[in-house]
């Protein structure tokens, strides 16, 4: 089974719920494990939340939207949410918050909850694009399968 969609979202905080919901649902639907659709959800708010925060406001002409890309395709998740803000710093600059922090913890709770992440800038627009994949674990009686 394969299943993509992707979103072009406002860089508002009403639009965090929405991207969690849509891919909590679709993924209830396809029949994937809650516990893994639990994590997905999860990082997918932590990286919707830094692009709302941080996706645009310090850039001239950056756009007042993000894009939600997900794609179940066999037994993996990838998820990707691209800004056009000022971009994160050099990977070796970059530094982890401390675990007491109140924020800049959210791409450190990215990497814990999934399998793989990558973090870079949007090819030609500049911007950050997080994604991130994760192996799916099914349920035995999936929705989309008996409808």
């Amino acid at each position: 089974m394969s299943i993509w969609w992707s979103l072009h979202l406002r860089r508002e905080a009403a639009s965090v719920p929405l991207a969690r919901r849509l891919l909590i649902g679709t993924m209830e639907t396809a029949g994937v494990d809650p516990d893994i659709s639990y994590d997905l959800s999860v990082a997918l708010t932590e990286a919707c939340a830094n692009a709302v925060e941080h996706g645009g406001d310090a850039v001239p002409g950056a756009s007042e939207a993000y894009r939600v890309t997900a794609y179940l395709d066999g037994e993996k998740c990838r998820i990707e949410v691209a800004d056009t803000g000022p971009g994160l710093p050099r990977a070796q600059d970059f530094r982890p918050a401390r675990a007491d922090a109140e924020h800049g913890r959210g791409l450190c709770l990215i990497q814990e909850l999934t399998d793989h992440v990558t973090i870079g800038a949007e090819p030609g627009l500049g911007g950050t694009v997080v994604s991130f994949d994760k192996i799916l674990k099914w349920t035995k009686d999936p929705s989309l399968l008996t409808a």
